[in-house]
């Protein structure tokens, strides 16, 4: 690796910082936290469909099961989702967005989308790094 790569890791480093640091005072502005909106986006981008278990949602967010569904109550307790026994599987229950969560994650993800398009600038960057082979 050359000096240049080092530069480039650390300005990925610090932009990504920045990103999370405007998500974190983003969502606190809208009355949720980080983690709160990471449950919201996990819902609505979960794959092929509207709803998610909690198992699912503990993996998506990579955390374990029991604190997703303290994370669900409280987000139940907001209005933002609300859950429901899957009608394939009684012994799961489905984790779906309200209308009010539905407005919270679409206001959040309107807000974090420029400063997504600059990381992906940067990510554009990070593909001309080549790992020399004494690095490896």
């Amino acid at each position: 690796m050359v000096k240049q790569d080092f530069e480039t890791l650390a300005e990925f480093r610090y932009r990504l910082r920045k990103f999370l640091r405007f998500s974190e005072e983003a969502t606190q502005r809208h009355g949720v936290t980080p983690l709160q909106y990471q449950l919201l986006l996990q819902i609505k981008g979960f794959p092929g469909r509207s709803h998610a278990s909690i198992a699912e949602l503990a993996e998506r967010l990579q955390s374990k099961h029991h604190g997703v569904g303290a994370l669900v109550t409280r987000c139940e307790e907001l209005g933002l989702v609300r859950r429901r026994p899957s009608e394939q599987d009684l012994r799961q229950v489905e984790v779906h967005l309200t209308a009010a969560g539905e407005r919270c994650i679409g206001q959040l993800v309107r807000l974090h989308g420029d400063e997504l398009r600059q990381l992906g600038a940067l990510l554009r960057d990070l593909d001309d790094i080549q790992p020399d082979a004494e690095a490896a």
